[in-house]
């Protein structure tokens, strides 16, 4: 790990005397560790320090010069602005956080954004040929939610189509579900939604939701675009 954030801060330091700039110290990018949980042996053992008038706790910084900060997952506060790293917690921690999204209101951003990237994770985890007791637990909890997300989805067709008509109302919300889910998941995996990814939304459409997102989530940019693009 440092190795390579000392490689980046060379690289800096290159690219700025090219460009005859100067390269400050709190300008370095530095290294953040994300751990489910970590003892206090661990923690004194790299005299890990926390911060407790800027960060909440579970957030350690060690050494100015190491340009680390740990994140103790088990120890975050149950907050909104904490959800995303509990999501990637062990056992109660993780179970917690699902209960949460599940709770939060239809409309709320946050929840269909998790909804998705956990709706993801399931189907890698189905489709691994070796997963472990932990993960097929995850699988079973997972599942009730997923499904009611999925319902809610149909249910967002079904009042759409009241203009259109009932069966293609349907048709159409899942099909727009379906748009927004594989365009959510070729952000996530290459940040920009170009003209190029763009192009491939329509041939994965056709595909059911099991089928594109393993997909999405294996194949490489240039793997995707040579079987999908038109």
């Amino acid at each position: 790990m440092y190795g390579k954030l000392f490689d980046i801060h060379a690289n800096l330091q290159r690219q700025r005397q090219r460009d005859s700039s100067r390269l400050d110290e709190a300008d370095l990018p530095g290294l953040w560790i994300l751990s489910p949980t970590v003892s206090a042996t661990i923690l004194n053992g790299f005299k890990a320090d926390h911060d407790a008038d800027n960060w909440p706790t579970g957030v350690y910084f060690l050494g100015e010069y190491l340009k680390t900060a740990l994140v103790v997952i088990h120890q975050l506060p149950r907050t909104e602005e904490t959800l995303w790293l509990r999501i990637l917690g062990k056992g109660n921690v993780q179970k917690q956080a699902i209960n949460e999204i599940g709770t939060l209101p239809p409309n709320h951003p946050l929840r269909s954004n998790a909804l998705l990237l956990l709706s993801n994770l399931q189907a890698t985890l189905q489709a691994s040929q070796t997963i472990d007791r932990e993960d097929r637990e995850l699988v079973m909890e997972l599942s009730p939610l997923l499904l009611q997300w999925q319902e809610e989805a149909v249910q967002r067709g079904m009042q759409q189509g009241m203009q259109q008509g009932m069966q293609q109302g349907m048709q159409q919300g899942i099909r727009t579900e379906r748009r927004a889910n594989i365009e959510n998941l070729l952000r996530v995996r290459f940040g920009l939604l170009d003209e190029q990814l763009s192009g491939i939304i329509e041939p994965l459409l056709e595909l059911s939701p099991e089928e594109f997102t393993v997909l999405l989530l294996q194949l490489s940019r240039d793997e995707l675009l040579d079987r999908f693009a038109m």
